[in-house]
């Protein structure tokens, strides 16, 4: 099993990320959204769902949406917000997608860079090209490998209520690596996370090679231009060529 498929099917993975701030996220959505002037029901694919809150906002702003992800407990979580414009379903997005041509695929908040191996990396891209509509939109939202290079933090302490995660990061080569432990009813707890530090030529070629054109890159959640060196955020958006 994957490191990806045991940590995030666990409760403690939602526990340890349950600071992550819903306006900030619902902000950018809203500002997402008007930038690439969906039209009114637009289909909208959320990849890499986790718990549906950006799938369920999407929704709500009036999209038809189907939120994906590999995760069976956080789909089965999700299913409960399901209507007849908001659907769930347990997905590897390495995987072709069974849906109807779709005007935009999301994959937000660094939900992209786990696999070892490159073709599985070609293998999103490829996956969300032939699930969209001719030019339909992919924004592939990702972390900035200058950014977390010049601003990593190798060791801190997490705590949520009685839990204490102790969080320990490094790089290694391509991958910024989180060593993550814990205790609960002193029984001790081990996992971590392997992220590749993909360059902006990288995710560019991968694009290219599978029919992507890439028209934009923001810096932040509030779609600032993409400086190389401070910008928090590399949010790729890229067109399906016609």
């Amino acid at each position: 099993m994957e490191w990806f498929e045991s940590w995030f099917d666990t409760p403690y993975y939602h526990l340890l990320y349950s600071n992550r701030d819903y306006t900030e996220a619902e902000n950018f959505i809203t500002k997402l959204t008007a930038d690439l002037q969906l039209p009114p029901s637009a289909k909208i694919i959320d990849l890499a769902c986790g718990k549906g809150r950006h799938s369920v906002f999407l929704n709500k702003l009036g999209y038809d949406v189907l939120g994906l992800d590999l995760s069976r407990q956080s789909i089965e979580f999700d299913k409960q917000f399901e209507n007849q414009t908001l659907l769930f379903d347990v997905h590897d997005m390495r995987n072709p997608i069974d849906a109807d041509p779709m005007d935009a695929v999301f994959n937000l908040f660094t939900s992209f860079g786990y696999f070892d191996n490159e073709s599985d990396d070609k293998k999103v891209f490829q996956s969300v090209y032939n699930s969209l509509k001719p030019s339909g939109y992919f924004v592939l939202d990702y972390l900035n490998e200058e950014y977390v290079r010049r601003n990593i933090l190798p060791e801190s302490i997490i705590s949520r209520g009685e839990i204490n995660f102790k969080v320990c990061k490094k790089i290694e080569g391509r991958h910024i690596i989180k060593d993550i432990r814990f205790e609960v009813d002193g029984k001790p707890y081990h996992y971590f996370e392997k992220v590749k530090l993909h360059t902006l030529e990288a995710i560019n070629s991968y694009a290219t090679e599978c029919g992507f054109e890439r028209i934009k890159i923001w810096g932040d959640y509030q779609l600032n231009d993409f400086q190389k060196d401070t910008s928090t955020r590399c949010i790729n958006l890229f067109k399906k060529k016609v």
